[in-house]
């Protein structure tokens, strides 16, 4: 498989999944926005993989590349290509596939429950992924559901966790992918969100869960490779 990826910040990259993609099988490029790019052809993209940042999906007067990367994205789907996005990326491919991206009505910082709905877990896409899980959050956008897409779960804090459209685009809003070396690094540049008193920001001290991050690992491996072999 010929993957590529999406890069938007130096500390928010495949984590767990560059486990993933280095199967001797697959050959993996990269699309870094932060340094000199250039955009690969999209006929070569097989599955297109969006990571995080911390702008927000309308910031394109600040980061004029975003305009660019919805165009790509938008391009792939009208291909046919797997698109995978993961918070900032999720948030883009609803922008992308005509949905609203807003301001949460509160930031969700930590571990938090995501509950699947019973649509979702009766999907091909949640085989082996347990009902409800403990994962990882931090955001403070949201974004409607596009039309035609499957809800995937919700957190207390969250109504529209993720989503399945077409079989083809899959949106996170939460980070199974992170690790005990990569969360560090989301831990240090972020450190500024981290506002006491809030009910879905959790303390610095609570979020490196070394048994959590490798649960959450299986769990997007195990949705990664439903997610390829959907038809």
């Amino acid at each position: 498989m010929n993957i590529h990826y999406f890069k938007h910040v130096p500390y928010e990259g495949l984590g767990c999944l560059d486990h993933w993609v280095k199967n001797p099988e697959h050959n993996t490029t990269a699309t870094k926005f932060y340094e000199d790019y250039k955009l690969p052809y999209v006929e070569i993209c097989e599955l297109l993989i969006v990571m995080g940042g911390p702008m927000s999906v309308g910031d394109t007067a600040l980061y004029p590349w975003m305009t660019e990367e919805k165009k790509f994205v938008e391009k792939a789907l009208q291909t046919g290509r797997k698109v995978l996005g993961i918070c900032l990326g999720a948030q883009i491919l609803a922008d992308v596939l005509g949905a609203k991206v807003y301001k949460n009505a509160e930031k969700e910082i930590g571990w938090h429950d995501l509950h699947f709905y019973p649509d979702a877990t009766k999907h091909p896409l949640l085989n082996g992924i347990p009902e409800t899980i403990k994962t990882f959050h931090w955001h403070g956008d949201t974004f409607d559901l596009p039309d035609q897409s499957l809800l995937l779960g919700s957190s207390e804090a969250t109504t529209h966790q993720g989503f399945l459209w077409n079989n083809q685009a899959l949106a996170l809003q939460f980070h199974m992918e992170m690790t005990t070396d990569t969360l560090p690094y989301m831990i240090d540049n972020n450190r500024y969100e981290l506002v006491a008193d809030k009910p879905y920001i959790q303390k610095e001290a609570e979020l490196i869960q070394p048994e959590l991050l490798v649960q959450n690992n299986e769990h997007i491996f195990k949705m990664l490779n439903n997610f390829v072999a959907l038809p």
